[in-house]
């Protein structure tokens, strides 16, 4: 079999591709480009599957470089209609397919990484003075911006702005108390100390108040292959949580759960993930919300729902399985917190309604339901963790 990197520039495609996905926001460094070479010049050029498979083991080392690396390599090494589907891709006026289309989480940043390796015309290269007085800013247009559709850049931005998010500190009162300072509940235990001070002379009172402490959060969060768009950013939105907050809790699920706690307390956020990834075996999978739900009840409700926990539970709820134990399950997790805060991306659509049988299974037992598909929706709900249940995330609007 002759050897790969002597057939036409096929050592050099591959270094264009490993920039391309570079570009596109995968951790690439000439040493992986160069096993790439080496790995496609040991197997020679024959199936498109081995070829595929030789660059998808060198290229991609974290479990959401998945979907960019398939949808890279669909282009990129197409046989047919290569510029076809790249216009495809590089055009930004798409026709309005309906509100109800998910949008492919690894298009916009491979058509960008693709139109910056694309070699430009000597008339393409004049630049164009735009005034952008009366245009929107570009920090309200990220604002508003389904993470599905950012591209690497915008992703990194997105990143930036949500660990300068400012978390309002809620408080619960206990049924123990401390001293005060100030006139409420006598204090008769401290009154009768301060006086035996004194010989009985002087008796001034002291006075106490419930304690306040902020509750526990609680994150469960889905993983599973409908959630692939988003998995990563909502995990840099985990990380703020539990650096800003003291006692947080996180589990991720797809068809089992996992306890991530500890590997998101970890003070570097990239570190953090990294771990994550290392630890979920179930990386977008399936999912059973149901099962899941059961088990986080009966393994961990106890240990971490306590004095007034709050729970973010981030899912799609499109469950396949029993949705009466879903149903069941979603109770008694409501039963068990203060506060059972449903966010669901698919509320991105416009005119979403509840059709799923996972989701109206789920529906009357959640006390908000909140969309958390762009920066505006995650600020939205860092204010609403400092206040109570508002009107427009009431759940029942939908049933």
């Amino acid at each position: 079999m002759q050897r790969a990197a002597d057939e036409g520039r096929f050592a050099e495609n591959i270094v264009h591709f490993g920039r391309v996905l570079r570009r596109a926001g995968l951790k690439i460094g000439p040493g992986a480009i160069r096993d790439a070479i080496d790995s496609v010049d040991a197997i020679g050029v024959g199936s498109r599957d081995e070829f595929r498979t030789a660059l998808f083991c060198n290229f991609v080392k974290r479990h959401e470089d998945k979907a960019v690396f398939d949808e890279a390599f669909d282009i990129f090494w197409r046989v047919r209609d290569f510029e076809g589907k790249l216009i495809q891709m590089l055009s930004r006026m798409t026709p309005d397919i309906g509100a109800k289309d998910k949008p492919k989480a690894a298009a916009s940043r491979v058509s960008e990484a693709l139109q910056s390796e694309r070699p430009r015309r000597e008339e393409e290269r004049n630049e164009v003075e735009v005034d952008a007085r009366f245009s929107v800013s570009k920090s309200e247009v990220l604002r508003k911006l389904d993470f599905a559709q950012m591209s690497a850049a915008e992703l990194a931005e997105a990143r930036r702005q949500l660990g300068r998010i400012v978390l309002p500190m809620d408080t619960v009162s206990t049924r123990r108390f401390e001293p005060a300072s100030r006139q409420g509940r006598v204090d008769a235990r401290a009154t009768l100390r301060s006086a035996m001070r004194t010989g009985g002379d002087l008796i001034l009172p002291k006075w106490r108040r419930r304690r306040e402490i902020h509750p526990p959060l609680v994150i469960i969060a889905d993983i599973s292959g409908s959630m692939s768009h988003y998995t990563r950013i909502f995990l840099h939105f985990m990380h703020v949580l539990t650096e800003s907050r003291r006692r947080v809790h996180t589990f991720l699920f797809g068809t089992r759960l996992t306890n991530v706690t500890r590997a998101m307390r970890h003070r570097d956020p990239d570190e953090a993930i990294a771990i994550c990834s290392d630890t979920v075996k179930d990386w977008s999978g399936g999912t059973q919300i149901g099962d899941t739900l059961a088990t986080f009840n009966r393994l961990w409700a106890r240990r971490v729902l306590a004095q007034g926990a709050v729970v973010l539970l981030i899912t799609d709820g499109l469950e396949r399985d029993d949705t009466e134990m879903l149903a069941r399950e979603t109770d008694r997790l409501h039963r068990s917190c203060r506060r059972l805060v449903w966010l669901n991306p698919l509320l991105r659509f416009d005119g979403f309604e509840a059709r799923a049988r996972g989701v109206r299974a789920m529906l009357p037992h959640v006390d908000e339901l909140r969309a958390v598909h762009n920066l505006e929706a995650i600020g939205d709900l860092a204010r609403a963790l400092g206040s109570g249940r508002s009107q427009d995330a009431d759940p029942r609007r939908f049933l």
